[in-house]
């Protein structure tokens, strides 16, 4: 397939060796972007994801580079956009996608500050911070864009920044947090050419979730996402790739549910 862009767009996908992150990278390959593949730990996993975008992509000129960063790190964040700048030359979309769930589930009565803190940091802190860093470098530096409706930042949060779960109470809240960074920041931008959405998924079939697999099995069968499967990281990125493809043009600070249906009002 031939390469719908005049020239590759650069995007930044945080968390992007495996799961959610891998799946987005993956399509936007597929579309004609070239990513800078965020990872925090995983080499191995972000070499992979490279390998198969490469093997998706839409034109050999396209790029797919590992980028090693803890988001959760002020100095970090700020070496992984320069980083990002200094590899492709520019950059054109951001997708928060990075999160981690608390190491142990714990009653809200019994959840700890330290956390609290780190779940804070990574999911909330990190990507409203990144998104402060790409908006500075647009504003200031007013780069021609590539995609179609300019410039996009795509943050990726949970049906749990409005469903409550009181053994996850700090991924809740950082969550709930992440979506009004999502509001906040597409009431900013908006007017500059720079288009943030919502991409909200549901009960999705990650690493995150392998532990409460037969839980949420139990769950699914019996109708509480009324499409009766788990969500796939293909189901994410297929709807990320729809934002930068530009066939939302009309819809600064949309919550775009990734979920099954999970948020239908039922009766």
């Amino acid at each position: 397939m031939a390469n719908p862009f005049p020239a590759c767009p650069v995007v930044l996908v945080t968390g992007a060796s495996r799961g959610l992150g891998r799946g987005i990278a993956l399509q936007l390959a597929e579309l004609g972007c070239s990513i800078a593949i965020n990872y925090c730990g995983n080499q191995a996993a972000a070499a992979e994801t490279a390998e198969l975008c490469h093997r998706a992509a839409a034109s050999t000129a396209q790029k797919f580079i590992p980028l090693r960063a803890d988001i959760g790190v002020k100095e970090a964040r700020r070496l992984l956009l320069a980083s990002t700048l200094a590899e492709f030359g520019r950059l054109d979309g951001l997708v928060n996608n990075a999160g981690i769930a608390p190491k142990v589930r714990a009653d809200i009565t019994e959840a700890g500050e330290d956390s609290y803190a780190e779940v804070m940091r990574t999911n909330l802190e990190g990507p409203h911070f990144l998104t402060q860093l790409a908006a500075r470098h647009w504003l200031e530096t007013k780069p021609a864009p590539l995609l179609s409706g300019g410039f996009k930042v795509v943050f990726v949060t949970s049906i749990s920044a409005d469903t409550a779960s009181v053994n996850r109470s700090e991924y809740c809240l950082s969550k709930a947090g992440l979506a009004m960074a999502a509001q906040l920041w597409a009431g900013r931008l908006a007017a500059h050419g720079i288009q943030v959405v919502e991409v909200r998924p549901g009960i999705m079939a990650t690493d995150m979730t392998a532990q409460v697999r037969e839980k949420y099995d139990a769950l699914l069968a019996s109708g509480l996402v009324p499409q009766m499967r788990w969500g796939t990281a293909e189901d994410v990125g297929r709807t990320v790739r729809a934002v930068f493809a530009g066939q939302l043009p009309f819809s600064a600070g949309a919550v775009i549910p990734v979920d099954g249906g999970f948020h239908l009002r039922r009766l």
